[in-house]
């Protein structure tokens, strides 16, 4: 049997080990836009690779129907894609976090022991070959790339990702050719990633960073609450805690909803002990310029910023500043307003959210229930995990799967 498999990431990679694993007999043609495997790989975790989650569950996704990962998720769990490390020699560093790294702390050596693994098991590697077509006639598939016809295929996976890390040569040509091939998907938009706001002064606050508590509101109901660390930039807000929003956001403003942040730089006091602080600090020091007296309390670029939005001149002295006044400052440390504009798109996402629709394939094989002998696995489909290790591992999962159903 003759089997192509468009895509040379975590997916493609596994599902190309596994089915020739359990069948040595499988001519296995694994095709890349690059010029080796697993480009995305390397460039995870900063490098490190945030390879896995020891916890993945499917309230770590998102998606139309998020449950559709389930069984994969309980087929290949962290106890088989570690089982999965050892039997290619690598071994992992497990968080306290959960997340997962290999022992080596570089992604390099993951890509190299899988590719030791597929050379072993006499995989073929087509590389720097771009597919733009896949064709079907009767029983068998032929692969269109830009030079070549690649032909009498029995079956065909895509797990080619989608568009984010375009630097990396990623495309959505994988989910357009499934649609040629009869499927429908959703709306793709980049996932875990930086967020525009209209705020006059971004570039007066660059670089400033806090642990904050962020609330998102869509179409002025609130949708969630994310702890982490904030980052301004010149361009608005990222920061962990604004990429893990920014899976919550991104869609709806992609429909032209109104998205806005809120931020609290205080989120482990109340508005008691915040409004009891300052009065204090300004009573003790009433002929200092509130200004200079707020960055006993956050940074030096933020404390005028806070009273440019409160209409505060920052020369004001702390004895001139009214309880009104007071009260409207805390208000903006506890409860920031930022409307979102924009994202930093897919150049900057660490993961693509839509894609194809998963009720069109089969949750046990990942079998399309459009085109018989057509597969799909990993970010192609129309499931994106948090951030911590878990689109990774989904692409280790339907992967695998995958490979399981080809080699029987």
């Amino acid at each position: 049997m003759k089997i192509a498999i468009i895509g040379a990431g975590a997916a493609g990679i596994i599902a190309a080990i596994t089915a020739k694993r359990l069948n040595k007999k499988l001519q296995i043609d694994l095709f890349d836009i690059n010029n080796a495997i697993g480009k995305k790989i390397l460039a995870s975790g900063n490098g490190r690779c945030n390879i896995s989650n020891t916890s993945a569950k499917v309230e770590n996704f998102i998606g139309e129907n998020p449950n559709f990962a389930s069984y994969a998720l309980k087929e290949f769990d962290f106890k088989a894609f570690e089982k999965f490390c050892k039997s290619i020699g690598l071994l992992l560093d497990i968080k306290e976090t959960n997340k997962v790294y290999p022992l080596s702390n570089e992604a390099k050596s993951v890509v190299n022991l899988l590719e030791n693994e597929l050379e072993n098991l006499g995989v073929n590697l087509i590389l720097e070959t771009k597919v733009l077509d896949i064709e079907k006639k009767a029983d068998k598939f032929i692969v269109k790339s830009e030079t070549k016809e690649f032909k009498n295929y029995d079956k065909v996976v895509i797990s080619s990702g989608l568009a984010a890390a375009p630097q990396l040569n990623a495309t959505e040509d994988g989910m357009n050719i499934a649609q040629k091939l009869g499927h429908s998907f959703n709306l793709t938009y980049p996932s875990l990633v930086g967020l525009h706001t209209n705020f006059e002064q971004n570039s007066r606050l660059q670089g400033v960073k806090k642990e904050c508590s962020v609330s998102l509101f869509i179409d002025g109901q609130k949708e969630c609450e994310i702890y982490g660390d904030v980052l301004f930039t010149k361009y608005g807000l990222s920061g962990f805690a604004i990429l893990d929003i920014s899976q919550y956001a991104v869609y709806p403003l992609s429909l032209y909803q109104d998205v806005q942040v809120s931020i609290n730089l205080f989120p482990n006091q109340n508005r008691n002990e915040l409004l009891s602080a300052i009065e204090t600090l300004f009573k003790t020091v009433p002929n200092s310029s509130a200004s200079l007296l707020l960055t006993g309390i956050i940074s030096n670029k933020l404390a005028p910023i806070i009273l440019q939005v409160n209409n505060i001149d920052k020369e004001t002295k702390a004895k001139d500043i009214s309880a009104k006044q007071i009260r409207a400052i805390i208000n903006t440390l506890i409860n920031w307003r930022f409307k979102i504009t924009d994202t930093q798109g897919f150049k900057h996402a660490e993961a693509s959210g839509g894609g194809i629709r998963v009720d069109e394939v089969d949750d046990k094989t990942y079998e399309s229930k459009k085109c018989k002998g057509l597969y799909l696995a990993g970010e192609v489909l129309d499931i994106v995990g948090n951030r911590g290790g878990y689109n990774l591992h989904f692409a280790w999962a339907s992967g695998y799967l995958v490979g399981k159903s080809l080699g029987k």
